[in-house]
């Protein structure tokens, strides 16, 4: 890759642009991967990000973490079954929203934080 420069007083600046790929949406667990990554693991994040491939990176977690989540809670449901909704709609949220906690522990600590 050739770098090209522009003159500007007696400077040279090397012109250099960001990668389209910077404005990409990460979901919730490709922005918390990222986060942990650049303030725990700073050398890891910068590799990644001068090789190009952190996008890329973040939105295989994203899409992973969605993913083992949405299954973990499935089978949470199974061993643990709701309220009935039309009875109690609060406990049956109450209920959703723990099973949903319990399972982003697990896909936190195994990654998120790896």
């Amino acid at each position: 890759m050739e770098i090209t420069y522009t003159r500007k007083g007696d400077y040279l600046y090397p012109n250099l642009a960001l990668d389209p790929a910077d404005d990409v949406d990460f979901g919730k667990y490709g922005q918390m991967r990222r986060r942990y990554l650049r303030e725990y693991r700073e050398a890891m994040y910068w590799g990644m990000y001068i090789e190009g491939t952190l996008t890329q990176h973040l939105l295989e977690v994203d899409e992973a973490a969605q993913a083992q989540v949405d299954l973990t809670v499935r089978r949470l449901l199974k061993q643990y079954p709701a309220p009935d909704r039309d009875v109690d709609f609060l406990a049956y949220v109450g209920h959703l929203n723990n099973l949903t906690t319990m399972a982003e522990e697990t896909v936190l600590h195994d990654l998120i934080y790896a």
